[in-house]
């Protein structure tokens, strides 16, 4: 139960990433990474690596900074101040800010995926579902419609949405369906590195479950990186293997997920973990 809860390649090809040259160094990494809204600070001196294979999840009440912090690791906005390094399937460390902005997005559609709290803002509702998941493999250089559209359909079972939905519009979905959905569309191009906003917000607690479930096996199964923004504890502990605690802006705890939740160090992290006992 929750508590509250890019490689050429044949156009005839799939899109597939290529896998990392190596798994002991960080996927990705964050740098000082410092933001204000005019004058209100969103996060300050952030630093973190995310490794190949594992869940980060960044926890803290509203306000804490942590999704300022997914937005500038996302390449979604640029720090004021501070690096984030993202490494390549050959090694190469890339400063994801600096890179052009067509390389940027060519990323963003293949080896990165962002799945967002309010699953509309990551879907097409004016097509339907199939084509909400086949426009990413086209735009990642799938070229044979046929092939993306059968992929689609393979991708709707993965996520536990019959097949025969595949032309039905997203708007004609529940809201656990809508995110799966989401999920679909940005797991099948294979990410190396996935974004999770709240993926459970606002749904019911026996839908929240099954989302987190499926997450969770996926996550196994194709073996992804993540970084997990949520404010539910119960959900880190779920997903997370290790888990940043963010107030006002800045990390006041990291560590191994159950380390951190069953004996906090810092008092903000300790009140945290209280409050949720006591809901």
């Amino acid at each position: 139960m929750i508590n509250g809860q890019q490689i050429k390649h044949s156009p005839q090809t799939p899109y597939v990433p290529p896998k990392s040259v190596t798994e002991d160094l960080p996927l990705m990494r964050a740098e000082g990474l410092t933001h204000y809204y005019g004058s209100k600070l969103g996060c300050r001196e952030v630093s973190f690596e995310v490794y190949p294979g594992e869940i980060l999840g960044l926890v803290g009440e509203s306000g804490s900074g942590k999704t300022t912090v997914l937005k500038l690791i996302s390449g979604q906005m640029a720090p004021r101040s501070g690096t984030v390094l993202y490494r390549d399937a050959t090694g190469e460390e890339l400063d994801l800010h600096l890179l052009s902005e067509g390389r940027r997005r060519l990323l963003l559609r293949t080896e990165l995926g962002f799945v967002h709290q309010n699953p509309r803002d990551g879907l097409n509702m004016n097509v339907s579902a199939g084509a909400n998941i086949a426009d990413r493999l086209l735009s990642g250089g799938l070229r044979v419609y046929g092939q993306a559209r059968s992929r689609a359909g393979d991708w709707l079972t993965r996520v536990e949405i019959a097949s025969e939905r595949l032309d039905d519009r997203p708007g004609q979905y529940s809201g656990g369906m809508l995110q799966r959905l989401q999920i679909a569309r940005n797991l099948v191009t294979s990410p190396r590195l996935v974004f999770l906003d709240e993926p459970t917000g606002g749904l019911d607690v026996s839908v929240q479950a099954k989302l987190l479930d499926l997450i969770r096996n996926l996550a196994g199964t194709l073996k992804l990186a993540a970084v997990l923004v949520t404010h539910d504890l119960a959900v880190a502990r779920l997903l997370s293997q290790r888990l940043l605690v963010m107030k006002e802006g800045r990390i006041v705890e990291s560590g191994l997920t159950d380390r951190v939740l069953d004996d906090p160090q810092d008092p903000y992290t300790q009140l945290l973990v209280s409050s949720t006992l006591e809901a």
